[in-house]
């Protein structure tokens, strides 16, 4: 994929999201079809989590010399409140809003080699790999959605 692809990527990933899961009742997000996987909600709510997560680590790489992120954890996330709610909208308006200015900072990065450094992995990201990470990150959980809405026929 090319980077303008990935961008796109980037920009549309809430859209796709939201039509792959918007038909859904509150039943089907919230139960678990696939267990111990998450919820179709808990995933959707994660991809929120997980992305602004992302989008502020991008912009302290941008205006910081490889700074060191904070690490959270995503399964202890994933168990509170607002990561169970069968009401969906709070996180897409986060998602759409976010990606769209996630977009626009992926198109100005330049070459892609500003960084941080992830403390819990002892690794130092380049923001083309955040790029490339989070395109497969969408693609993931899309996928993982699928499978779970397959269980539910």
């Amino acid at each position: 994929m090319t980077t303008a692809q990935r961008i796109a990527f980037i920009r549309d990933f809430p859209t796709m999201l939201e039509q792959l899961v918007s038909h859904l009742t509150p039943i089907q997000l919230t139960t678990a079809w696939n267990a111990p996987e998450w919820t179709i909600a808990q995933n959707v709510h994660h991809c929120a989590d997980s992305h602004m997560n992302s989008y502020l680590r991008c912009k302290f790489a941008l205006t910081e010399e490889n700074p060191t992120i904070t690490d959270y954890e995503q399964d202890l996330w994933a168990t509170l409140a607002d990561g169970n709610l069968p009401d969906l909208s709070p996180s897409f308006a986060m998602l759409h809003g976010l990606h769209q200015r996630w977009a626009v900072l992926f198109e100005n990065m330049g070459d892609g080699t500003q960084t941080f450094f992830h403390p819990t992995r002892q690794k130092t990201y380049t923001l083309d790999f955040v790029l490339t990470a989070y395109v497969e990150h969408g693609q993931g959980h899309l996928q993982q959605i699928r499978e779970v809405m397959a269980k539910m026929e």
